[in-house]
């Protein structure tokens, strides 16, 4: 049984807490009234603060304080929400996060951070004093009793920190409860056994009040009631123990007047959140034992098609109906692990909000950043290995593509530059598209590059689209001088190396004067697909099911008519197709009746002919050797039934060589 680090833990929530923070800030630059987006960035910061304290990262939490603070005082309408204050948070976040990964971080760094953030609070300050707002507020009194579960010291839950932040909120005293604390022989000094009286005077609401306990809500017993108006006299009196805090089961299904209503209510409320949060709950998993689950539902549908196999060539009809049962279910397993791995892209499309806000602040460029088809699902193994490509791309189409706004508004556009970001499904893949409104790619600037570092003979005639592609060698940059955004030209190298060892590919279109558009090609999953599996000659490939359109039959006279053309026409469009029998060199003689695979990709149809289509197949990807990977034509591997292996087709690679085959343009038969 594995342990688990609750450091490890608190790293993964730190770092989503610092997510929830950029983006509100991010939306909180551009609404700066919203008070719902100021209460949730105080929230997330708050939540931080206790939590680093709690695990024991006082640096972290000391530093959030004052980030925290300053917020709170924008949700008392003391400070404005400037642009400059948001970014001075947004500057102390990236602290935050080093702070966070124990990464080695220079506390004069740290001390320049919170000086630039007290002198935007004290420019966007409302009022000279936040004393007087404090004396003006409405103090209550409430008298807090909890006590914590045994095994909270063991989870990296410190009490103390919550003390102090209800010290924080306000003058109060504390008294231990030591009513549960059993007889010396019987003490485990792992267990937590105290309880606390809290008698607490504040401007605050019960709500920031409960904030304190957010961490440790599920497991503990809380009693919140405002004592502002009862006798002194009396409080001393009232001191509940802990089992008066935490009724039996029978006292709380106590309905009567006598009943202790204030702390069943309060229970109530933190159930009924307890509750709401459980119906959706989400559980962390780590990606290596996915990837682990993974290989295995592979081996399970490897073992299961070498069953299919020998159960049909089995006489035995019981041993054919397991195997159609297993297949069921080993179908079932592959889709739920598959379901489980795919995440929207929106995940991936929000870390980009606070790049556009630093680039834009970089280059003196007004940028707004456009998405579309959030909701498109990739693996997740994929989507982690795309952050990278994108960042490249989005830093060049702000720092190359897009103009100055004086330069925009010359060239009759709006000042403000977009940067699209889509995504949508196509077939087996999904296009990831990286769009701009900028000037375009200078093509005489990338020639001149292109016969400077020897890519291309002066003066050659080369193709538009092979002329663009030059940006993608390694060491190309256009760029006059390098920057801290570009210049070293090792950036578009990496996101075509990326995108290939992706079994993708990518696209670049740029009309002069009206931006450019990258278009990335990636597969659903780099794990299991559904394919259709053809033989060509003595050789058996796969053929991704979800590229396939329709298969039709190839007659002899068909064949004979096609010869030297390399189109066919079906209801009377023509379809340019690839025989697969000369592209391997095949020497066997083909079968009479040849079928053909209709596939398609993007907007293309291509025909693949093949000799036999034996039926469908799950398929396991394996990854291919550096050889098979150069050539192209495929895109992985699989294991058949009976051992031998597939290779498996690459459907965008053979339609782009079955358009560059077949007459253009391409017209509908008449």
């Amino acid at each position: 049984m594995s342990v688990i680090d609750p450091v490890e833990i608190f790293r993964v929530e730190a770092q989503e807490l610092l997510e929830q923070i950029e983006q509100g800030l991010l939306d909180l630059s551009h609404m700066p009234g919203d008070q719902e987006l100021v209460a949730a960035v105080f929230r997330a910061l708050h939540t931080l603060k206790g939590s680093g304290a709690m695990y024991g990262f006082d640096a972290l939490a000391a530093f959030t304080h004052h980030c925290e603070t300053a917020f709170d005082r924008v949700r008392k309408g003391e400070v404005t929400a400037t642009p400059d204050l948001v970014a001075a948070v947004l500057n102390a976040m990236d602290h935050m996060r080093a702070l966070a990964e124990e990464r080695p971080c220079d506390v004069s760094v740290g001390e320049a951070l919170l000086a630039e953030l007290g002198r935007v609070v004290a420019a966007a300050a409302r009022l000279p004093s936040p004393v007087t707002v404090f004396a003006a507020a409405p103090c209550a009194t409430w008298r807090i009793v909890f006590s914590l579960a045994p095994d909270v010291l063991i989870n990296g839950v410190r009490p103390l920190p919550m003390l102090d932040e209800l010290r924080a909120l306000g003058a109060c005293s504390v008294r231990a409860l030591t009513d549960a604390i059993p007889p010396l022989e019987g003490l485990d000094p792992t267990q937590c056994h105290l309880g606390w009286e809290v008698m607490l005077t504040t401007d605050a609401s019960q709500a920031a009040i409960e904030e304190v306990f957010m961490f440790v809500m599920d497991d503990m017993s809380l009693d919140i009631q405002d004592v502002t108006n009862e006798p002194a006299e009396g409080s001393a009196a009232v001191n509940p123990s802990p089992a008066e805090v935490e009724p039996s089961s029978d006292a709380a299904q106590d309905t009567g007047p006598d009943a202790p209503s204030v702390s069943a209510a309060g229970r109530e409320t933190v159930g009924a959140d307890v509750k709401a949060v459980r119906t959706d709950a989400s559980v962390r998993v780590p990606a290596e034992r996915l990837d682990e689950l993974m290989d295995r539902v592979g081996e399970l549908v490897i073992a299961q098609s070498r069953l299919k196999e020998i159960a049909g060539a089995s006489p035995d009809m019981s041993l054919r109906s397991v195997a159609e049962e297993i297949e069921h279910l080993a179908s079932g397993l592959r889709d739920s692990m598959m379901s489980v791995r795919m995440v929207p892209v929106a995940q991936l499309f929000s870390r980009f909000r606070r790049l556009i806000h630093d680039l834009a602040r970089d280059t003196g460029k007004e940028i707004d950043l456009v998405t579309e088809g959030e909701t498109t699902e990739l693996d997740t193994t994929v989507i982690e290995r795309l952050a990278d490509p994108l960042i490249h791309l989005i830093r060049n189409a702000a720092d190359h593509g897009l103009e100055t706004p004086d330069e925009r508004l010359a060239a009759g556009k709006p000042a403000r530059g977009r940067i699209v970001l889509s995504a949508r499904q196509a077939g087996a893949e999904v296009v990831i598209t990286v769009k701009d409104d900028g000037r375009g790619v200078n093509r005489a600037r990338v020639r001149a590059k292109a016969e400077e570092g020897g890519l291309l003979a002066p003066g050659a005639a080369i193709s538009d689209q092979d002329l663009l592609q030059m940006i993608f060698q390694p060491g190309f940059s256009t760029a006059a001088t390098i920057t801290s955004l570009s210049g070293r030209g090792v950036g578009m190298d990496m996101v075509k190396r990326t995108i290939e060892g992706l079994r993708g590919g990518l696209e670049l279109s740029s009309p002069p004067g009206q931006g450019s558009q990258v278009a990335l090609r990636i597969p659903l999953t780099l794990a299991i697909v559904d394919g259709l599996l053809v033989r060509v000659g003595t050789g058996r490939y796969v053929i991704p099911l979800s590229a396939v359109e329709e298969c039709l039959e190839l007659t002899p006279e068909q064949d004979a008519r096609s010869i030297g053309r390399s189109v066919l026409t079906i209801r009377d469009r023509l379809v340019p197709f690839l025989r697969l029998r000369a592209l391997f060199r095949t020497k066997t003689p083909p079968d009479k009746y040849q079928k053909v695979v209709v596939v398609s990709t993007g907007g293309e149809r291509v025909g693949l002919v093949v000799d036999q289509i034996l039926g469908d197949h799950q398929t396991v990807i394996k990854p291919l050797s550096a050889f098979h990977t150069s050539v192209g034509t495929f895109s992985g591997a699989t294991i058949l039934g009976d051992g031998g292996v597939a290779m498996i087709l690459d459907v965008s690679c053979l339609a782009t060589e079955a358009a560059q085959a077949s007459p253009a343009p391409l017209r509908t038969a008449s």
